[in-house]
């Protein structure tokens, strides 16, 4: 009875922070949640102010039979679960359940899992926050109300298995919304128009693209809408000289963002490393909670992960300042501190996320690490550091260049100092669309009045786009935008609606499904504020209100709960049973030959099967055909979408060709190429979608990170010969002025 048990969630989390305290306190897990409201039924006392009847969840019973014994063993509890919402809960149940008065200083919380953060957390016990608690009892219930009551509307209105929910519902919306714009999208024809030229004979060749006309010495824009207005502008183009008309140079600087909240941390780690938001929040957990280091132990390598703040705390900005000094030296330095300020709805409970210990660099511990927690604690590093650096400077010059009265533009940068960029990368954050204008060409020093030398002319027809589909990080940053969810939802709502089949994944974009149309269509007709992302978002403002105790948590749902109870009563009287579409295939049963083969919407999407089920279960893969020959045999492709890969095409000959049997198989597309090193097939890949060539030979030279010294030799050797043919080219173009792409 000598010792304090100090109760948190994880064991990987107790592991880490015993290490910080002595034989007078024993640490113990929960596990996660305890108690929960029950599955089985809707487990709220509606007429009673909406009191919710809690249980111990299932599994959970050796969980809580373990603590009240160690209760027994100690002289107190301290509760240091998670310092949010969900943390609050936890601590409140356990308060429960282990009979701990919730008014006494039983509660304890950190930012970081630090040996000083722990300290003074035991130093300085507080009761448990009851605005919190009924923060996160409010969300609960309110979506257990929805859900409970929406869902099984959807299953007997459409099929079992559906459901609805205040926050998944309305991003299911968002992207259908999106889709709908793309297929109402018109493409508007337009003409880019650009002229390589070059101040010398020998010097680099550099471009110019039209931008519009000198009018009373003023540049009027134009764009040119057709094939017509491109051929009349290049024949006028015929014997123009091309003179430097403006020039202006100046220094820009290029300031580093802030540190990673939950929202931006999960946006960068898809965009940069591919990750999905749900692998992203599962790394950052480990990195919260701590992992095995050799000299160390269990050591948390991060701060908590679930924050919308992006405030920093004055030791970690002395600690980055030093570290920066250290491995950068003074320039990189500023000589304030730098601060950035939260959105107006950021909640400001906790730090941003950044390391939490500036001696163990992304470096130092790699061999100790997985690949995916070097990654992205890679990632949360660079950005820490870089966010406290100097800003990065570049000579930047745009230039007009006037041909007759038609004027081209352009503009080139050249880095004069790195500043953040060397600690985070050359690179800035990739954008998600492309611009046509020409902004990183490596200009020559241009003087007003100089008379360029013309190498050849470049015309190509394009098409407006429509706006682009949704990736998780589009997504997310459009959900915070909007207000809709909180940092913790995001993932999991994400997840949700994958696997209910409304969303389905394209490579990383997110595609609704004729299912995902069909839901929402009937949610729209039938329930239009919880669709609505205003008032979900108003909603989600209420309960952030909730947490702060400006408003009561009662209040708000018997403000919620009449209205949309009425809603759904009258939906059920009012909507027929909807009939998915079958779709007919034009052949008949191989198995019964008495059926006929339909289309068929199952868990892992559409598939074939005849249509005397359950007489006969025959089904198949739904075959499409894909562009492309088979490298092995010579016939066409067939795309199919494998079962426990559900967001995952891959590729299989049509069989129909010279071999029968022939047993070509790939996750990536045929290029129809050969590689021009070992002669083996290549496929298309996507990186942050760009699309780029690979040889499918594993053992290929080309898929090394380091080619050996005889492909270097060959690669110098054709950007030799590449510079050839341009100086070439440019001398025997001096004269006829124009070559048409």
């Amino acid at each position: 009875m000598d010792h304090t048990l100090v109760i948190v969630e994880s064991p990987a989390k107790a592991n880490t922070i015993s290490r910080y305290l002595g034989k007078s306190y024993k640490v113990a897990a929960s596990v996660g949640h305890i108690r929960d409201l029950p599955a089985s039924t809707l487990g709220v006392d509606i007429d009673n102010d909406f009191k919710p009847r809690y249980i111990t969840m299932r599994g959970k019973e050796n969980v809580v039979r373990d603590l009240r014994n160690l209760k027994k063993e100690s002289s107190s509890v301290l509760l240091a679960t998670d310092p949010d919402r969900e943390g609050e809960a936890i601590a409140w149940h356990l308060a429960n359940i282990l009979k701990i008065d919730e008014t006494t200083p039983c509660r304890i919380t950190f930012n970081e899992i630090t040996k000083k953060s722990v300290e003074d957390a035991l130093n300085s016990p507080h009761q448990i926050d009851m605005d919190l608690v009924n923060a996160q009892q409010a969300r609960r219930i309110l979506d257990r109300l929805v859900g409970y009551e929406l869902s099984p509307l959807l299953w007997k209105k459409i099929r079992k298995g559906l459901s609805a929910g205040r926050v998944q519902s309305v991003t299911t919306k968002i992207i259908i919304d999106r889709e709908r714009e793309i297929k109402a999208f018109i493409p508007v024809e337009y003409w880019l128009i650009t002229v390589h030229l070059c101040k010398k004979i020998d010097d680099p060749v550099f471009r110019v693209r039209y931008h519009g006309e000198l009018e009373d010495n003023k540049v009027v824009k134009y764009s040119i809408d057709n094939a017509e207005q491109a051929e009349d502008l290049i024949k006028d183009l015929t014997d123009a000289d091309y003179i430097v008309h403006k020039v202006t140079k100046r220094e820009s600087k290029r300031q580093s963002k802030p540190p990673y909240t939950t929202s931006t941390l999960q946006q960068e780690a898809s965009r940069k490393l591919g990750f999905t938001s749900a692998r992203t929040m599962r790394i950052a957990q480990q990195l919260y909670e701590g992992v095995n280091l050799r000299d160390q132990g269990a050591t948390a390598l991060i701060t908590y992960l679930r924050t919308d703040s992006v405030r920093i705390s004055p030791i970690a900005i002395e600690a980055a300042r030093n570290y920066i000094e250290k491995e950068h030296g003074n320039t990189y330095l500023p000589n304030k501190p730098r601060y950035f300020k939260n959105k107006k709805a950021a909640q400001d409970a906790h730090e941003c996320i950044r390391p939490a210990h500036f001696d163990l660099s992304p470096q130092t511990i790699r061999n100790q690490l997985t690949d995916e927690q070097y990654r992205l604690y890679k990632l949360i590093w660079d950005k820490f550091i870089a966010s406290q650096m100097n800003a990065a400077i570049f000579d930047t010059t745009s230039a007009d260049v006037k041909a007759k009265t038609h004027i081209f533009r352009v503009r080139g940068e050249t880095m004069k100092f790195p500043g953040w960029m060397k600690q985070y990368g050359m690179l800035p954050d990739m954008q998600e669309e492309e611009t046509d204008e020409l902004t990183k060409e490596n200009l020559p020093d241009l003087e007003i009045g100089d008379q360029l030398i013309f190498v050849k002319l470049d015309s190509e027809q394009k098409f407006t786009k429509p706006p682009a589909r949704f990736t998780e990080a589009t997504l997310i940053r459009i959900l915070e935008e909007l207000g809709i969810g909180r940092p913790s939802t995001y993932a999991p709502t994400i997840s949700t609606i994958l696997n209910r089949r409304y969303i389905d994944k394209d490579g990383r974009f997110l595609i609704p499904t004729d299912l995902g149309f069909l839901v929402t269509e009937l949610l729209e007709e039938h329930f239009t504020k919880i669709i609505d992302p205003y008032f979900t978002a108003e909603m989600e403002e209420n309960l952030d209100k909730v947490e702060t105790g400006e408003k009561d948590w009662i209040k708000l749902l018997h403000e919620f709960y009449p209205e949309f109870h009425s809603d759904v009563e009258k939906a059920d009287k009012s909507i027929d049973k909807v009939e998915i579409p079958v779709v007919q295939i034009n052949e008949k049963c191989p198995e019964c030959t008495e059926g006929n083969l339909v289309i068929k919407h199952g868990r892992f999407g559409k598939f074939v099967a005849c249509d005397r089920y359950p007489n006969c279960n025959y089904t198949r893969a739904i075959e499409v055909e894909a562009p492309g020959i088979c490298p092995l045999c010579g016939s066409g492709l067939l795309a199919k979408r494998a079962k426990k890969r559900r967001s995952s095409k891959f590729y299989v000959c049509d069989k129909k060709g010279k071999d029968p049997d022939c047993k070509f198989i790939s996750w990536d597309l045929p290029s129809g190429k050969n590689c021009s090193v070992c002669g083996s097939y290549t496929v298309k890949k996507k990186f942050r979608g760009k699309e780029y060539e690979k040889c499918s030979n594993a053992e290929c030279t080309t898929n090394k990170k380091t080619k050996n010294k005889k492909e270097t030799a060959d690669t110098a050797n054709e950007n030799t010969d590449k510079n050839s043919r341009i100086k070439t080219e440019t001398k025997s173009n001096i004269n006829s002025k124009q070559t048409i792409k």
